[in-house]
């Protein structure tokens, strides 16, 4: 994990010294000194790990005991409430919350949850399969037969689901949404060994149902995030694109490689493989 303080000039190693062979997937930042991780893997390599001192020390919070248990993305609806999703335990998602921003966990009940359906999971690929806007939760699926988003008003208690357009498939699905807020969500994704080829990989809703976007990436992307009341971002291994239409239509403009995208105050930074860090500078 790498920290910096000088708008990306200089990085530091900051991360927790009993994870360093755990892959981090999320990071929750509310400001520069107080910090939420998670560490993906089955069982005990499912972890959640604090920080208040701009991670030059970590608490490990949460750490996975079920073997069946596999915790993907992660994310907060305000300082206090977190919400962790692991992929189906017992034929339902489960979904790990907390009410002290983050330095307790609990599972909740599955009463709310729908069913999965066979062969569904959720994609750790950038951390933001689990997103949040306005007060409500949303996740995005893939792997059974359709991939699908669901949506919780009650701080991850209970959930609807809504199937989408996306195609789904054992490496398929939606890899990542993104809402302006609760009414506005885009998702992208495709078959990550298939990553030239994703014709429907893009959608968006204005409420309820999703729409494939007019002129989509075209090919698998694994990250997406807002960079203003219109635009947004998209990234996969294959190239970046932007939005100028709320994701009716994509334009490439950069062909390298990266997993992740965030955007604060028009700010985007991507992250890939091999520790690449990329700050988009605009030109107009």
């Amino acid at each position: 994990m790498l920290r910096t303080i000088d708008g990306g000039r200089t990085w530091s190693s900051v991360g927790p010294a009993d994870a360093a062979a755990l892959q981090f997937r999320d990071i929750e930042a509310f400001d520069a000194r107080h910090a939420v991780a998670l560490t993906i893997g089955s069982g005990t390599d499912s972890r959640i790990y604090t920080t208040s001192d701009g991670g030059r020390s970590w608490t490990r919070a949460f750490q996975n005991e079920d073997a069946a248990a596999f915790y993907d993305c992660m994310t907060f609806l305000d300082r206090r409430h977190g919400l962790a999703l692991s992929d189906p335990v017992g034929g339902k998602f489960r979904i790990l919350a907390t009410r002290d921003g983050g330095r307790s966990w609990s599972v909740l009940p599955t009463t709310g949850m729908p069913a999965a359906l066979d062969g569904e999971f959720a994609f750790a690929a950038s951390g933001t399969c689990l997103v949040s806007a306005g007060g409500q939760a949303f996740f995005a699926t893939g792997g059974g037969a359709t991939a699908r988003v669901f949506t919780s008003r009650d701080l991850g208690r209970s959930w609807r689901v809504t199937g989408t357009p996306v195609p789904s498939g054992p490496s398929a699905g939606i890899y990542s949404l993104a809402y302006r807020d609760p009414h506005h969500g885009l998702a992208v994704g495709g078959d990550y060994t298939v990553p030239a080829s994703a014709p429907a990989g893009a959608a968006r809703t204005k409420g309820r149902d999703w729409l494939v976007a007019a002129v989509p990436p075209g090919e698998y992307r694994s990250g997406v995030a807002w960079s203003g009341p219109r635009t947004a971002i998209a990234v996969g291994p294959t190239g970046s694109d932007y939005s100028p239409d709320g994701g009716v239509t994509w334009r490439r403009f950069d062909t390298g490689s990266f997993d992740a995208v965030a955007c604060v105050a028009h700010a985007c930074w991507a992250s890939g493989a091999q520790g690449r860090v990329a700050r988009l500078t605009w030109t107009h």
